[in-house]
């Protein structure tokens, strides 16, 4: 069994399907971390850098809003292509506001990146916690993941993770058995059904989503089911009659997408969910159409996952245990 971080910890899991030498030199390199450090819709200047132990690293993240964020790192420990210590967000004039350690090793070709924040008390870590939430923090992590696939590969992707506090096999569940879909899956405001659900491999589910005045309809091709660890669909909007069409509200969105869905367990009892959306034989006009509308995909996957937090918390999918499709 995994032994529990302590209470005034922060700690974060992630894979890379990239070598360590390219994760490493993405968070060590001022114009590679310039494409993916902070928040969706943050851009950062750096100011200064020297990777060293009592180095620093100066720089300033902007907001989307327009405000400037003024940040400082002091590096403790550098072990090139294993470990980054650092104290975070002190100056002259405050201490640190906690202090970071990150390892990179690797797993079967591709990078194990682990990090963990340090603070005070428990109490500062919780609030810490909340505060990475709303600005949604850990899509830093995830906008990493989408510039090493464009750096390796080429191709565009949107990442988003999310850890629950529930284990692996009941997480599978709760994607898997069309009952505990409908509930956390559609966006606020709307209600799904599932016309047809056949969820396996070869399989294909049709279904409805209504709210706000209309109703709109989409089919899922299933590629490859692997229990309890991945999904793999291509999605695409049908009319009533499930016949191919276009996104309501995008007429150039692609056509056709294809979903990995990942499940990890990231400490005893929680389990680490990971989705990579793709655009499947998309034109230019509709990858562009797709990376611009990352804030927005972000935004809705907040929602569903928000949703599903909360279905759990409600005891969502015990009842349904029995009915599992696998």
């Amino acid at each position: 069994m995994a032994v529990k971080n302590k209470s005034n910890e922060i700690k974060l899991t992630r894979i890379y399907d990239a070598p360590v030498k390219a994760v490493w030199e993405a968070w060590t390199d001022p114009e590679q971390a310039a494409h993916w450090w902070g928040p969706r819709g943050f851009t950062i200047t750096t100011h200064s850098k020297d990777l060293r132990a009592g180095g620093h690293w100066r720089y300033t993240m902007h907001g989307p809003d327009g405000i400037d964020y003024p940040n400082n790192a002091v590096y403790l420990e550098v072990e090139p292509q294993s470990k980054l210590v650092y104290d975070h967000g002190g100056n002259e004039e405050r201490p640190p506001l906690f202090r970071v350690t990150v390892r990179f090793s690797e797993l079967k070709g591709k990078t194990k990146m682990v990090i963990i924040m340090a603070l005070a008390t428990p109490e500062a870590a919780e609030e810490t916690r909340k505060f990475i939430k709303k600005a949604s923090g850990n899509s830093t992590w995830d906008r990493l993941a989408e510039y090493l696939e464009k750096e390796t590969t080429g191709k565009e992707q949107f990442v988003i993770n999310r850890t629950f506090d529930t284990p692996l096999e009941h997480m599978f569940q709760l994607w898997t058995n069309p009952e505990d879909v409908a509930q956390w899956t559609p966006p606020t405001g709307f209600t799904m059904q599932f016309i047809r659900a056949d969820i396996r491999p070869g399989g294909s589910s049709f279904y409805s989503m209504s709210g706000n005045g209309f109703t709109m309809y989409g089919r899922v091709e299933y590629l490859t089911i692997e229990k309890p660890n991945l999904i793999i669909y291509k999605q695409q909007f049908c009319d009533e009659h499930e016949h191919v069409t276009r996104h309501p509200m995008s007429p150039t969105w692609p056509e056709t997408m294809l979903t990995t869905v990942t499940f990890a367990e990231e400490e005893a009892g929680q389990t680490r969910v990971t989705v990579t959306w793709e655009p499947a034989a998309a034109t230019g006009e509709e990858i562009d159409t797709f990376v611009k509308g990352r804030s927005g995909m972000t935004q809705g996957w907040t929602g569903s996952f928000d949703k599903l937090e909360d279905f759990l918390e409600e005891g969502g999918g015990e009842a349904s245990q029995s009915k599992r499709v696998g």
